[in-house]
């Protein structure tokens, strides 16, 4: 029986065979204002560090299988979180970037599938149609050493991922900005 392989697969097996890395990018669009649906962050376990009159500082570890974004925007309802920044360390068992194409004013996604270390996550939270908006850019080291990195749609926690949290008094708001389509804090909207 003779079995046949379409291009695309033929490419790749030449582009190895040649030593020419292979990553497999989605075609996929997504809208920077698109909602982050909430209760895939089962495991998340929340203290309060510390307290400076209004200033909170957290800790959120995040168990495995946990959603980031999802439980971080969960977080912000629920705590009735405003306007916030945060740091992170941690692993991941398969991530999803997202580089902004400005043509289409939509992130392209990049899914990375295999396990890796976040080297580094920093975001911040603020208000956007009254809700809380968490964005969030990272980096993830590979096995190799390789990084990769850029705005995180979608974050699985291996192991453990262990954010700190500080959230701030004064509210920051964002509006959507028609150049770009996506929502931009602007320090002068007090609403």
């Amino acid at each position: 029986m003779k079995k046949t392989i379409s291009f695309k697969h033929a490419l790749a097996v030449v582009m190895v065979l040649l030593g020419i890395q292979v990553t497999a990018y989605s075609q996929e669009y997504i809208s920077p204002t698109q909602p982050v649906e909430v209760g895939k962050a089962p495991g998340v376990k929340i203290k309060l560090l510390s307290t400076n009159g209004p200033i909170k500082n957290y800790v959120l570890i995040f168990a495995l299988g946990d959603e980031v974004r999802s439980g971080l925007t969960e977080f912000a309802q629920q705590y009735q979180v405003k306007t916030a920044h945060f740091t992170a360390i941690g692993d991941a068992t398969s991530v999803t970037f997202g580089f902004f194409d400005y043509g289409r004013k939509l992130f392209k996604s990049i899914p990375i599938s295999e396990p890796c270390e976040v080297s580094s996550l920093t975001g911040n939270i603020a208000v956007l149609n009254g809700k809380p908006i968490v964005h969030i850019h990272a980096n993830v080291a590979a096995e190799d050493g390789t990084v990769r990195g850029g705005h995180l749609l979608k974050l699985i926690t291996g192991p453990t991922l262990e954010v700190f949290l500080t959230v701030e008094p004064t509210t920051l708001y964002k509006k959507v900005n028609p150049q770009f389509g996506a929502g931009l804090i602007d320090p002068s909207l007090t609403k």
